[in-house]
């Protein structure tokens, strides 16, 4: 009987009496339909892997096993393990150090995938403002003299002094090194150096004289990449066209027929000794200013030959008693730092023409810019060392854009890195002005009062100097005081960053700006020439002050091929006419009650300008201008060290105003926009004079060619030529 709990249990529901379909049974019925083949191959596939990972790991344990028990032979004890485990940690520090050495190389490794050679394309004679020639740069290679050309003697004279093992080595020369490093431990101080040619050439092309880690590790990079990709002649005749080699020449071509009016084929060993002794120290021995000097480091160069091997006392001894003579040189000095910036501008704006042997007419006023080298020099020989400062650089402009003068460093024989172009140092408090210019856009004005307390910006909390606060002032006070939290405070709850930035970039500050909450302050790295330039835009009435070291560009057959106000687009507005108004009330009170009184001009001269002193007193500043030039002037030291508390109210307020002074003489003033003069009183004046130093900076004269009314009516008269129609034919009366 069937189970009606159980239905397919009962008789005749087996299997053997067929198929039958029952609710419930549908996926029962699928498996049973599955062939018994697919389960079992399955079955194999799943066994398969699981015995071959198996193996494979019991395979890998024996092959493991089996190297250990192979390098067990090989185990050291004793001594001879402490030597190992050194070399070993040796090794990967090594490797850990070329990854990092390679990683700071990059940067530099990328202009290696510009034409560098590009420089050497161009034949360039620059002459000032009034048509003077004063300097020339580029090198067209396809008229320079092949290495094996050159006199054999300046060829040894080189090796012999700058890199005897350079067709030894392949571009770090780690012997010499070591016995650089030996001699100069021997002797306590640097006699020697040890870098190659290659790494002078490298140094050269690429990079900058800044003393740094960085840049000695980009260095060693650069020179064996060039001597992969240049051979040794070339290498050693790109170093002998491209070196600075004083007087404004560069190459040893250029200066032979400079000092000795030759050319360098016809130099003797006596020349050539010279010629090879300069590459040291070119402005220390350049013979036209030190002819004694020259002869001396010349001595040295033919004991190096003597040393070195390549020529006997017998072959030198004939130069040693018969000293080279230069030709006699005015001692005309070259505008060198402007010059390379102006060579750049060249190349930057070579793309509008093809020709590339050029004469351009530059902006540079040699007066001015010999003022300015006198101002900057003797700043710093009188109080360099109080202040414990060594370099400094000034960028004057007058206002329409013409950088008159251009001082990058000190000595330019000893250092080509213009620190007025290209080096970035904070400007501390001269940056304050961009976040009240953007706060007198806003709508405010100077006598907006804001509250000088402590303030926080998140994790930073800026202080004033001394820690002193002086509570509710105007915007004008504050400004004068040189106060640190007011323009925090504006940042912070009235104007924001970003419109800070936007307002840098607008007034002509190319440097990018970082995004930082202590900008306002002055954190962010700015050039000398970026400052002079965005101060430029207040004299100038809020509008761009299109800075230009050239006017015009012409070709040897006298085409112009550029012209600076025919080809540039006229100066846009960036500050709004009140705006400016307000900032340059604002900061004409900075020479007379505020932080920079030893900046007012003479000759009651209104003065505008704002100080600057970064953290640890690492960088001093005073940018300033009247109605006539905008000038910048940063002193500090170019290993970053801090100056001994050298603020911008002292050394470079007292350097502005020694070179404003002589650039004032005899020209015809203009006010400054917005500022009716005179604006400081009997008492400010008072107050300034007081200020001032009794041993300050001695004055320099400017020398009188014409009168102001004649000037004025020479200028007048050329516009007048200008305009004039052109003369027509005279007609020849026929003679029938």
């Amino acid at each position: 009987m069937q189970d009606p709990d159980n239905p397919g249990n009962g008789p005749g529901n087996g299997p053997e009496n067929g198929p039958e379909k029952r609710p419930g049974k549908a996926a029962n019925e699928a498996a049973d339909k599955r062939p018994a083949k697919s389960r079992h191959i399955l079955l194999r596939i799943d066994s398969w892997i699981d015995s071959t990972v198996w193996n494979a790991g019991f395979r890998a344990a024996e092959i493991w096993e089996d190297i250990t028990i192979f390098f067990r032979r090989f185990r050291v004890r004793g001594w001879k393990r402490m030597v190992f485990e050194l070399a070993g940690e040796g090794l990967t520090l090594g490797a850990a150090g070329s990854v990092l050495m390679l990683l700071l190389a990059q940067p530099a490794f990328e202009a290696t995938k510009e034409d560098w050679r590009n420089r050497g394309d161009f034949a360039v004679t620059f002459t000032d403002r009034y048509g003077n020639v004063i300097g020339h740069r580029g090198v067209i290679h396809q008229n320079s003299v092949p290495i094996d050309e050159l006199p054999d003697s300046l060829i040894k004279s080189v090796i012999a002094t700058e890199d005897r093992r350079f067709f030894d080595h392949f571009g770090i020369d780690f012997i010499g090194l070591f016995r650089a490093m030996s001699e100069n431990a021997r002797a306590g101080e640097v006699l020697q150096g040890g870098s190659t040619l290659t790494q002078q050439l490298a140094k050269n092309l690429f990079l900058s004289n800044e003393r740094s880690i960085d840049r000695k590790v980009t260095e060693a990079f650069l020179a064996l990449w060039l001597e992969a990709n240049l051979s040794k002649k070339e290498i050693l005749s790109t170093y002998l066209d491209r070196a600075y080699m004083g007087g404004g020449t560069f190459g040893a071509a250029a200066a032979a027929q400079f000092y000795f009016g030759k050319n360098i084929t016809d130099v003797n060993l006596a020349e050539s000794a010279m010629l090879a002794g300069l590459f040291k120290a070119p402005a220390k021995y350049a013979p036209h200013v030190n002819l004694p000097a020259a002869r001396a480091r010349a001595n040295e160069v033919l004991t190096n030959l003597v040393q070195s091997g390549l020529m006997t006392e017998g072959q030198v001894i004939a130069a040693r008693r018969n000293p080279a003579t230069v030709v006699d040189r005015n001692e005309v000095e070259s505008p060198d730092f402007f010059l390379d910036w102006a060579f750049d501008e060249v190349q930057r704006l070579s793309p509008r023409f093809h020709q590339h042997s050029l004469i351009v007419r530059t902006t540079i006023d040699m007066g001015i810019q010999q003022a300015a080298e006198d101002s900057v020099e003797t700043s710093l020989r009188e109080y360099g060392e109080a202040y414990h400062a060594k370099q400094g650089a000034m960028v004057m402009i007058e206002n329409g854009g013409a950088v008159r003068a251009m001082v990058g460093g000190r000595d330019y024989g000893e250092s080509q890195f213009n620190r007025a172009t290209r080096a970035l140092r904070q400007p501390g408090s001269s940056f304050k002005v961009y976040t009240y210019s953007v706060a007198m856009e806003s709508g405010m004005t100077p006598q907006t009062t804001i509250v000088d307390a402590p303030i926080s910006w998140g994790n930073w909390s800026p202080h004033n100097y001394a820690n002193r606060y002086a509570g509710r002032i105007t915007l004008e006070t504050a400004i004068a005081q040189s106060i640190n939290t007011v323009p925090v405070r504006l940042a912070k709850e009235k104007l924001g960053i970003q419109p800070i930035r936007a307002m840098a970039k607008n007034l002509g500050v190319e440097t990018p700006i970082r995004d930082d909450v202590t900008i306002p302050i002055g954190t962010s790295e700015v050039t000398v020439l970026d400052q002079a330039t965005a101060y430029a835009t207040f004299p100038a009435g809020g509008y761009q002050s299109r800075r230009h070291g050239i006017t015009q560009i012409l070709d040897y057959d006298g085409d112009v091929l550029y012209d600076f106000d025919h080809d540039e687009p006229a100066p846009k507005r960036v500050l709004s006419e009140q705006a400016d108004a307000y900032m340059n009330q604002m900061l004409s009170r900075v020479p007379y009650v505020g932080t920079a009184r030893k900046a007012a001009l003479d000759n009651g001269i209104l003065t505008a300008g704002k100080t600057g002193t970064t953290q640890a007193y690492r960088d001093a500043w005073f940018v300033g201008f009247t109605g006539n030039y905008t000038c910048a002037v940063w002193f500090g030291n170019d290993d970053y060290t801090s100056t001994n508390e050298m603020t911008g109210g002292s050394l470079p307020a007292m350097t502005f105003k020694r070179a404003m002074d002589y650039a004032h003489q005899g020209v015809t003033l203009r006010a400054i926009p917005g500022v009716e003069p005179p604006l400081p009183s009997e008492k400010d004046l008072a107050k300034t004079a007081a200020a001032k130093p009794q041993d300050g900076l001695p004055q320099l004269i400017r020398p009188r060619m014409l009168s102001v009314q004649s000037t004025d009516i020479l200028k007048k008269l050329g516009e007048k030529l200008k305009d004039a129609a052109p003369l027509a034919p005279a007609k020849v009366a026929s003679a029938e």
